[in-house]
């Protein structure tokens, strides 16, 4: 064959399977082919998940369910009292885990009481939470009735600052960041949030700017507090509010260090670091100090395994100032693409970064929330992902192993199939690659999430209330018992 052949060959191929692909978009998912371009430089990726993936994620994949599975389906739940107060009892099927969030209902309690003591929520997850989405609805709403204000902790820099809008966030291109996605063993340890950032400031100055957002209970930075860590040399930071600059110092000899940037409320201000590439920073929290206060750790690609990573001292020193009663883990997203329906791997795993909460936060309320729905083409309809529900169970036994709440989201949405009637709906809830909620779709699983979580605070106020008639019922049963001893004695005496 000559080259000129070979070459016009060659082109027919090319221009056939050119067609072949335009053809083919037509009738594959649009997950395939999402509308908006992925800014791919800012995805990390969940190292541990793919090392657990590797290890042992393929060991069984059958798609049968089991003896054992029907078995506990229907296995009944009891619950041992704590404060007095023990809840029905439950299956697997059903399976919330109220009576697990005890301590952080009771700090609820307490605040309805006293509007002046703080309640503190942290919420961790991956790209569905990512820009604020669903945790700012879930904030809003508990702020509407327990009071509060501010966004919380918010990262230096992060990658989803662009889109979020309860808080804006400006900063240099010259932070180095280090995240517990993709490093195991960073020069100093990560924070609350994952991440630990350090200012290069030798040739150009590093800055960090927020400015306070449009949200409701959002609309200043209250308190703006900065947190960093332990290092061998001093440096400064330079705050400018307005026309005024403030000169501070950092002096790093805790684990945990905080500077307070001002009391009270403002709208923006800009932090220029000096000298202080060699000290670990954090972020920053804005709260007005009463209420509810919920800080977004959002990651997108995070399984969730990264978290048992954590050094439990430097865990303790941040809640020694933040004071958390709840922490949330909603993971998910990042697990279902790695063709396994046997999750006991990311069940092991998960339940290893649960205990790493309960040493790193002693005493703290957990909740897992599950993977949502999400689908895949099937003979050509878009059908509930075959991972979804394996997952969502073992999502289900780590929580319940582990003595944590637990909100089945996928159920919440409405089960199998339910994220096509989310994407196909008018308007729409959910975006096209069938996985993730637009911000009408967030608004509405925030307002789920906390109605489930509301309804177990409803049914605890009630069995709290009817411990305390019991207990006054007694009490007085007691003393009437008593007075007629007493009456007794009185007449013999007399």
């Amino acid at each position: 064959m000559n080259t000129k052949s070979y070459f016009f060959q060659s082109f027919a191929i090319v221009a056939l399977a050119f067609v072949a692909f335009i053809g083919f978009k037509q009738i594959l998912p649009d997950k395939i082919f999402p509308d908006s371009k992925v800014d791919s430089k800012n995805v990390l990726i969940d190292s541990l998940l793919l090392e657990s993936v590797a290890n042992d994620s393929l060991a069984l994949k059958g798609d049968s369910i089991s003896e054992s599975e029907k078995k506990e389906a229907g296995e009944k739940i009891t619950f041992n009292a704590a404060e007095g107060i023990e809840f029905p009892s439950e299956t697997f099927d059903n399976y919330k885990g109220y009576q697990y969030l005890i301590s952080f209902y009771e700090k609820l309690y307490q605040l309805e009481k006293n509007p002046q003591a703080k309640v503190r929520i942290a919420y961790y997850g991956d790209s569905m939470t990512d820009g604020d989405l669903i945790v700012q609805d879930v904030r809003s709403n508990y702020q509407e009735r327990f009071g509060g204000n501010g966004v919380g902790f918010v990262s230096i820099t992060s990658e989803s600052a662009a889109s979020r809008g309860s808080v804006k966030s400006t900063y240099s291109k010259n932070w180095k960041t280090l995240s517990y996605l993709n490093i195991k063993n960073p020069v100093s340890p990560f924070g609350v949030n994952g991440h630990v950032f350090f200012a290069n400031d030798k040739s150009n100055t590093t800055w960090v700017q927020y400015e306070a957002g449009l949200n409701k209970y959002a609309t200043t930075l209250d308190n703006p507090t900065l947190f960093y860590g332990r290092s061998s040399k001093k440096g400064n930071v330079n705050f400018i509010i307005g026309k005024d600059t403030l000169r501070k110092s950092l002096v790093p000899n805790n684990l945990i260090n905080t500077l307070k940037v001002s009391s009270g409320s403002i709208k923006a201000f800009k932090a220029n670091f000096i000298h202080a590439d060699s000290i670990p920073i954090y972020g920053f929290n804005f709260d007005n100090g009463i209420g509810v206060h919920v800080d977004n750790f959002s990651q997108r690609g995070n399984s969730g395994l990264p978290i048992s990573m954590f050094n439990a001292n430097v865990m303790q020193g941040f809640n020694n100032s933040l004071k958390y009663d709840l922490v949330i883990l909603h993971y998910g997203t990042n697990v279902l693409n790695y063709g396994t329906k046997n999750y006991s791997w990311y069940q092991r795993g998960m339940t290893k970064a649960v205990n790493k909460i309960k040493e790193s936060f002693p005493g703290v309320s957990i909740l897992i929330i599950s993977t949502a729905d999400k689908s895949t083409k099937y003979d050509m309809e878009m059908k509930t992902d075959s991972a979804v529900v394996p997952l969502m169970k073992a999502q289900k036994r780590y929580a319940l192993e582990t003595e944590s709440g637990f909100v089945n989201l996928y159920t919440l949405m409405g089960g199998d199939g339910s994220m096509v009637k989310w994407v196909d709906e008018s308007p729409a809830k959910a975006n096209k690659d069938y996985t993730h909620f637009n911000q009408r779709g967030a608004k509405a699983i925030g307002k789920l999430l906390y109605d489930q979580l509301n309804k177990g605070y409803e049914q605890y106020k009630a069995l709290r209330e009817n411990r305390e008639t019991d207990v006054n019922k007694r009490k007085a049963v007691r003393k009437t018992n008593t007075d007629s001893v007493s009456v007794k004695n009185d007449s013999v005496n007399d």
